[in-house]
């Protein structure tokens, strides 16, 4: 038992960290069983998350996500639809539009 009052706030404060740490382990571990091609990049970014706070190694985290990888493919990037997709550009009066780089 800590005996001084830093050791007994030192104990205190990881036995948080440890529950905290537990029920991130446990979120992911679930989320890896849980994984498809459509939610691959919420899970990688669990992984990121949990070797970034040192739940596990950022080897293992590359090994996981290497496998996932693997076996769905490469997580697509999810494009932002813009409000102007095809919007006319406004020239300045008098400029000319360079169709191709100069030489």
């Amino acid at each position: 038992m800590p005996i001084t009052k830093s050791a007994k706030k030192s104990l205190k404060v990881s036995e948080i960290k440890r529950e905290h740490n537990k029920v991130l382990k446990i979120e992911l571990e679930k989320a890896i069983k849980k994984v498809s091609a459509s939610n691959i990049n919420e899970v990688i970014s669990k992984i990121d998350k949990a070797a970034k706070v040192k739940i596990i190694s950022k080897n293992k985290a590359a090994r996981i996500k290497s496998a996932l990888s693997k076996k769905f493919g490469t997580p697509k990037n999810v494009k932002v639809k813009s409000e102007k997709v095809n919007a006319p550009t406004k020239m300045k009066k008098g400029a000319v539009k360079n169709s191709s780089p100069k030489k």
